[in-house]
């Protein structure tokens, strides 16, 4: 259509949004449809944070906010940093937005030129590479493969960098594979950032799954690993996944004080500023008690397990054990140039999981969608029961191939 903006084309929709989507109406048709391809906890939102936000809309706290955030919650949120991270930021070096979705699309908008390259290890989240498409910069995708632990390796990174570099994407736990850095892996990465060659580039790290993590893996983020760094970083994060807070759409950066005025000047030509009383529930999440993070864990983590498990016993299937966040991301390389019971040959990853949808009811996220196939992602953040049966089902679907 003639009328629609030509910057369109560079993009298309989430294909986790709409994986979602599918399983939602089919369900709604009467399908018996189990989802796995939402990040989204199935554990409510806990109540002390409810209640803060009842507080602010009983004492009518819900008026237009600042462009930045309210002073409380970047507050909150400085105090959040300096006390996980040991990191130092003042409010003025904190921004905060609709979502973590919004706050990237904000950081590359306020910086990311035509003909810009931004660094994107693949796999990757799904929406990193269309936003710079978006902004008419050009993603440059770096494979990560299961042998390499799904991670960047230096070398890799010093061959990717030229002086059309912007940007170096990075995201520990990550979104799809659960793979995350150590301490000395991000130090290999910072050596070469401080490189002389390297030096224009800057770092944007998505830390939302800081607090998801398993069998005692410790967790850093860049800044923190080589100080040196900080002026050139930009620390993403918020409270959707480890506080069960999707639906509020609170995210935060913190980083130079020139990005994020140019950030904050976005904010007040597009949304203002997240809802007024959500962002004092997200003073009551980062300031409150912690205790339900570790609760959850214990449960994410034994389903972690489950579906590992369960996953390497299907014919075709290999699993790796993730660090963090809640997903897995299996390699279905054994599936490919297979039959279906209908006859169908599978060529791609996307026809794998087209099966499993169509044939065993199960809605899972090709591996395509996020620049690494064939491979497959599950989110286990939904109930164990529903988690043991889709793998069952997919276990199923896998021995009924010839």
């Amino acid at each position: 259509m003639a009328f629609l903006a030509d910057r369109l084309k560079r993009i298309k929709p989430s294909p986790t949004v709409a994986v979602t989507a599918k399983a939602n109406e089919l369900k709604a048709q009467g399908v018996d449809i189990i989802g796995l391809g939402a990040g989204e906890p199935d554990f409510d939102t806990p109540e002390h944070i409810k209640k803060a936000a009842y507080d602010a809309i009983a004492s009518g706290k819900t008026k237009y906010g600042p462009p930045p955030g309210i002073p409380q919650l970047r507050e909150a949120i400085a105090r959040k940093l300096k006390r996980d991270n040991g990191l130092d930021y003042d409010i003025s070096q904190i921004t905060v937005g609709t979502g973590g979705k919004q706050t990237i699309f904000n950081a590359f908008m306020a910086t990311v030129n035509a003909g810009d390259e931004v660094l994107v290890p693949a796999p990757f989240w799904v929406s990193y590479t269309d936003i710079v498409a978006l902004m008419e910069g050009e993603p440059v995708l770096i494979d990560c493969p299961a042998e390499a632990n799904f991670k960047l390796q230096p070398d890799q990174l010093r061959k990717a960098i030229n002086p059309k570099t912007k940007w170096l994407m990075l995201n520990s736990p990550s979104n799809p594979t659960g793979a995350a850095y150590t301490r000395a892996e991000l130090k290999a990465l910072a050596d070469v950032l401080m490189e002389p060659a390297c030096q224009h580039v800057h770092v944007m790290t998505d830390d939302m799954y800081e607090f998801i993590v398993y069998d005692g893996f410790e967790f850093t983020t860049i800044a923190q690993v080589e100080p040196r760094l900080k002026e050139r970083t930009l620390t993403l994060n918020g409270l959707s996944k480890a506080y069960c807070m999707t639906g509020w759409r609170l995210g935060y950066a913190a980083g130079n004080a020139d990005l994020i005025k140019a950030m904050n000047m976005l904010n007040s030509q597009s949304t203002t500023s997240p809802t007024t009383f959500v962002q004092w529930a997200g003073v009551a999440a980062l300031d409150g008690d912690h205790g339900f993070i570790e609760k959850h864990n214990t449960v994410f983590k034994d389903r972690r397990d489950l579906v590992v498990g369960m996953l390497n016993q299907a014919s075709g299937i290999t699993c790796a054990t993730p660090e963090g966040a809640f997903y897995v991301y299996p390699s279905c390389e054994g599936v490919i140039g297979r039959k279906t019971p209908s006859g169908k040959v599978l060529e791609t990853d996307q026809d794998f999981v087209t099966y499993l949808l169509e044939d065993k009811g199960v809605a899972t996220v090709q591996g395509a969608a996020f620049g690494l196939s064939p491979y497959f992602r599950i989110s286990y953040a939904t109930s164990t029961e529903a988690l043991e049966e889709a793998c069952r089902r997919i276990q199923t679907a896998c021995g009924q191939l010839s």
